[in-house]
């Protein structure tokens, strides 16, 4: 009879997490998300309010080889959204006495590289320190991440070969996943434990969270993990994570279990006192300035609300895990596809306007244009000096890479590894371009660097990692 009362349990309690719900509303759930087939890759939705799940449900599948459909207890990766999770460990040695926020990073890792000025902790969890990301760089080398199975001693190993940083520490934000990794070795140097041990012990056992673990071992079996996909022209393809690299991202978890995390720290469980004050603290650059980014958090407004969140994306896997505090509404959601990434519509931000008021002042909108609008833009090259000057081979020591450059029918084309040539457009004296789709170079500006006047060098910047020197052999 035990066990009958108990499966019944199980049966109803979904429908009865649903009560708060109108039928109307839960219509419109499913039609901003009928375009998760039930045959193809899909996700999961979550929704609490005042600390109760009002809504939770998954879509598609989660293995297309193996037909097995999704559910919410389905493991799905959580993509930068693990930050949040990351600075809660700094945090919390923070207050059991065994770091300082204000301490310089190279007090932990002294094999970094001394920039003549210090590093703190607290610029790296505010993405100021000005670390080149680490990803960012080895995509400049031609093996952006998910082509190599990298480690985070691989990503220290790319960071200290850094001759500089991109910008003076607490200038500026700029992201870097970098921050993120040096805080997963320095959290297992200072307490002894893996982030991924110490996670388990202090953030989410106490919060609940029993379907939450990290990638920190791809190879191993993860029961019910969601695999990822990507979208290809004749159907899907499986796009996994397959790197052992975590910290900046690589949390594997359920959106129920994300609801679970919001409501333990959001309630001011975690820490004692509670560190949710210093979860929320917003950095203020040296120019007196600030950026909306705490602890792994973006802090904001939204609808006229305080606005608490963070985006994940990780080869196939996408995330979002929201808080309108005077709602006290938390919506977690999790995909296993990018399929949907060009969509103009986000399902979540239609999930928000069936649950979150309109508080903004209709009257204050801004009435200036944005930078880019009003920007004269010029796609046109110019004619650079003669190609000549730049033919012959370079070497970054930052990269761990070798390039070369040579004229074919009148254009510079870079080869960045075998078989992978690259056309570079002027676009200015001795700099130009590199086109959007290039293999971990899309986009990036290359400027020529003259002794007098033979080309001595190059820089290379994308935007998360500036100026990277080659120097011409």
């Amino acid at each position: 009879m035990k066990r009958i009362l108990i499966l019944l349990f199980l049966v109803i309690s979904p429908v009865d997490s649903f009560a708060q719900l109108s039928a109307d509303t839960l219509a419109r759930i499913d039609k901003i998300f009928d375009r998760y087939l039930p045959q193809n890759p899909g996700c999961q939705l979550s929704i609490s309010r005042n600390g109760s799940v009002i809504f939770s449900k998954a879509w598609g599948m989660a293995d297309l080889e193996h037909t097995i459909p999704l559910t919410t207890e389905s493991i799905t990766e959580a993509g930068s959204v693990s930050k949040q999770f990351t600075a809660a460990a700094v945090l919390l040695l923070e207050q059991q006495g065994k770091l300082s926020l204000d301490d310089d990073i190279r007090k932990y890792i002294p094999e970094i590289p001394d920039y003549g000025t210090p590093i703190t902790l607290r610029r790296m969890m505010h993405h100021a320190s000005g670390f080149r990301d680490w990803g960012s760089v080895a995509g400049i080398a031609g093996w952006p991440r998910t082509t190599k199975t990298y480690s985070n001693d691989d990503a220290l190993d790319i960071i200290i070969h850094q001759k500089a940083l991109n910008h003076k520490p607490g200038d500026e934000f700029l992201y870097s996943n970098s921050n993120y990794n040096l805080f997963a070795i320095l959290v297992e140097r200072v307490s002894g434990l893996s982030l991924a041990d110490y996670t388990k012990n202090y953030l989410f056992e106490p919060a609940g969270m029993t379907h939450t673990q990290w990638r920190d071992d791809f190879r191993r079996i993860v029961p019910n993990r969601a695999i990822a996909y990507e979208k290809t022209a004749t159907g899907y393809e499986t796009d996994m994570p397959n790197e052992y690299v975590y910290g900046n991202g690589g949390l594997l978890t359920t959106t129920e279990d994300l609801l679970k995390w919001n409501e333990y720290y959001w309630n001011g469980h975690f820490g004692s006192p509670s560190l949710l004050p210093k979860q929320l603290t917003i950095e203020v650059f040296n120019n007196g300035t600030t950026y909306p980014y705490a602890a792994g958090l973006y802090v904001t407004k939204n609808k006229g609300q305080d606005y608490v969140y963070h985006t994940g994306s990780t080869a196939g896997y996408r995330a979002l895990l929201i808080r309108y505090p005077q709602e006290k509404l938390s919506i977690a959601w999790l995909s296993n596809t990018s399929q949907f990434d060009a969509t103009s519509n986000n399902v979540v931000k239609e999930i928000e306007n069936l649950f979150v008021a309109d508080r903004s002042d209709k009257n204050a909108a801004s009435k200036s244009e944005s930078a880019t609008s009003t920007m004269a833009k010029n796609s046109n090259s110019v004619k650079p000096n003669s190609l000549q000057d730049y033919i012959g081979t370079y070497y970054s020591e930052e990269a761990q890479a070798t390039f070369s450059l040579k004229e074919s029918g009148g254009k510079l084309i870079l080869n960045q590894a075998p078989g992978v040539n690259l056309d570079l457009v002027a676009t200015g004296q001795d700099t130009f371009k590199a086109a959007a789709s290039s293999r971990g170079l899309g986009g990036a500006v290359i400027t020529f660097q003259r002794d007098k006047k033979s080309v001595k060098g190059f820089n290379v910047t994308i935007p998360r990692a500036r100026n990277v020197s080659f120097k011409k052999q």
